[in-house]
């Protein structure tokens, strides 16, 4: 499977992902989640995906808001909502689907 190098902050190293479907953000801390967003979806599309899935977790919404922030300025983005209850996440979970 092919990857592609991320990068965050200045003062950290690339961290490595594979680009899929699917994207779990728990395993970055929240002020890295926006970044993230913005440097997935790009490399997602790139890569032939129609429609994606962000994890952000149920939590109070905050990571939740930021994805749906970066989500709604992106120009390619068709659509996004909740994923399904049982099989997509619920409301801890973003479905996108791109133009």
């Amino acid at each position: 499977m092919e990857s592609t190098d991320i990068e965050l902050e200045d003062d950290l190293e690339p961290v490595e992902i594979e680009i899929t479907d699917t994207i779990d953000l728990h395993s970055f801390r929240p002020e890295e989640v926006k970044a993230v967003v913005e440097a997935y979806l790009p490399e997602a599309r790139k890569k032939g995906f129609s429609v994606v899935r962000i994890i952000h977790g149920k939590g109070i919404g905050v990571q939740r808001e930021i994805v749906r922030s970066v989500l709604s300025k992106c120009e390619y983005v068709k659509s996004f909502r909740n994923g399904d209850e049982f099989s997509g996440g619920g409301s801890g979970a973003t479905v996108v689907k791109f133009r």
